[in-house]
């Protein structure tokens, strides 16, 4: 007969639990529960435009799979307006925004819960040592035939424990891939937000050296208006004009001048919400803006319409919590499943301090356990129906914002042309007003007229001076909202350089100039 051999007992015991370890390894890489992900290809077939219908392109494209280069660097885009000061703001503003400060921690705690989500999936050990000291009970001492009363005992335990989720239905997988997702959709929106505050920047810029340039026509007005006063006073001791003359000059330059402070309310408001993006108070800010007519902006490269889906970042955050909605839904399926977990633990345990580090002290333990749920009220399957509701929602959001984008830069788009021509209106209206300023001054001067056509004439032209600096204003202000519909993905510092993308239109070379000067034409 065969002699009973412990140790080779444990062996084989140790053997079995390492074969049942490696088994279990292999089933974890299997497959993941739940639909995997697809990239979409845009929009319902045949909705997709090759071209935008604003710029007219000789090669067709067409349309691709939505892939984000939006973490492709963007450069200083607002450099095609050549203006250093501007250039200060905006790197400013990059850098000292607290609201961009607000985007940039939800980054940190999305990129942080990526972590912990991966943690899931790695085995978590943990040491638990402690001092226990009871009394059993004298009671149970008796039912269990033992006359002894209660003992008071101390027990000295020093145990490492680890356990191992085998993810076998890919619960922690799509937990990962969720976390993954959500972290790129943050970036993407801290990019958004960066965009944002880039244009608001170039926006409040604009409207400062818009209320500059005003300003200059409105004191430029109010030296001819002083002129035409003492000239019509002159005229009026001279008994040639009337008082009714004096009165409508007077008139005209006190209007002039109520002009001023609201072009200087205007400008220091713009100067504070300046100060604000750039993370100043509004006290200490300064910000030196120079006349809108100072200011040249170029032609903004297109493209082709595939790449919107690919520069913008906020088509790509949507479509990225897509991706993270559709690992919610497999996270959800797996909940049906049994979770099996390795779990094992080895230590010290002792009743006397003196002899717990010594080596019959020592235990062990390992196992698989096994949850599984047999009935859960309907909880699970809510969970389900609500993760691809949830899904369903991304879907929509993510078509929803390819459309708006494509109607910003559609709107952008004609903005630009249609306030090109309205501006070369209005400086051929301004010349008009100006020749016919100058004949109805002559007019008056050989006392043909009376003063109320030259104050009409000024008007006139004052009226056009205006609304040429405000339709500037507009122009510049599309094309700052047309780089930001684009999702800036270019260089803007030389406009010549840069060529439509592949199967798209070539950008422009000619800029659109807004020189000062008596004409004020635009060169295109």
């Amino acid at each position: 007969m065969t002699a009973f051999k412990p140790g080779l007992l444990a062996k084989s015991a140790c053997g079995r639990a390492g074969l049942a370890l490696v088994l279990l390894g292999l089933m974890a890489s299997g497959c993941a529960v739940g639909p995997n992900y697809q990239r979409p290809p845009g929009l319902a077939s045949g909705t997709l435009p090759d071209a935008f219908r604003e710029v007219a392109s000789t090669n067709k494209t067409e349309w691709k799979a939505a892939v984000p280069s939006d973490r492709e660097p963007r450069g200083p885009w607002w450099g095609f307006f050549a203006d250093p000061e501007l250039d200060r703001l905006e790197r400013l503003a990059t850098a000292r925004n607290q609201q961009l400060a607000v985007a940039l921690a939800n980054f940190a705690q999305a990129r942080a819960a990526l972590k912990v989500a991966r943690a899931d999936g790695m085995p978590q050990v943990s040491a638990n040592p402690g001092v226990t000291r009871q009394r059993t009970s004298a009671n149970l001492q008796q039912r269990f035939g033992s006359s002894r009363e209660g003992a008071t005992t101390t027990t000295y335990d020093l145990p490492v424990e680890a356990s191992w989720e085998l993810d076998l239905w890919g619960r922690v997988r799509r937990q990962v891939e969720g976390a993954r997702g959500r972290l790129a959709a943050s970036w993407d929106d801290l990019e958004t937000f960066r965009l944002s505050v880039q244009a608001e920047v170039a926006f409040d810029y604009l409207a400062l050296c818009s209320s500059e340039a005003q300003r200059q026509v409105v004191e430029r007005s109010i030296e001819t208006y002083r002129r035409s006063l003492a000239l019509t006073r002159a005229r009026r001791r001279g008994g040639v004009a009337t008082g009714l003359d004096v009165s409508q000059a007077e008139t005209q330059l006190k209007a002039a001048e109520a002009l001023l402070p609201s072009l200087e309310l205007q400008q220091i408001q713009m100067r504070d919400a300046l100060g604000a993006l750039c993370g100043e108070s509004a006290t200490t800010f300064q910000v030196h803006g120079r006349s809108l007519l100072a200011l040249a902006v170029s032609q903004v490269p297109v493209g082709v319409p595939s790449e919107l889906l690919e520069r913008r970042p906020d088509v790509a955050a949507a479509e990225r919590r897509m991706a993270a909605a559709n690992a919610d839904i497999g996270l959800a399926r797996a909940a049906f499943y049994p979770r099996v977990t390795l779990g094992g633990g080895a230590g010290l345990e002792s009743v006397d301090a003196g002899v717990l580090f010594d080596w019959p002290s020592r235990f062990w333990s390992v196992g698989p356990s096994l949850q599984m749920p047999l009935f859960t009220g309907g909880r699970n399957r809510a969970r389900l129906a609500s993760a691809r509701a949830a899904h369903d929602a991304a879907v929509a959001a993510y078509r929803q914002t390819v459309l708006t984008a494509f109607q910003e830069v559609e709107d952008q788009l004609a903005a630009q042309r249609l306030l090109a021509k309205q501006l070369v209106a209005e400086q051929e209206a301004l010349d008009a007003a100006r020749r016919t300023l100058e004949i109805s001054t002559t007019r008056y001067k050989d006392g043909v007229i009376t003063f109320l056509e030259v104050a009409l004439s000024q008007s006139t032209v004052l009226t056009h001076e205006q609304t040429t600096v405000q339709v500037k204003e507009k122009l510049a202000t599309s094309a700052v909202s047309l780089i930001k519909a684009l999702g800036a993905g270019w260089e803007g510092s030389d406009s010549n350089s840069h060529k439509g993308s592949e199967g798209g239109p070539a950008a422009p070379s000619p800029s659109t100039t807004l020189n000062a000067g008596r004409g004020g034409s635009v060169q295109r």
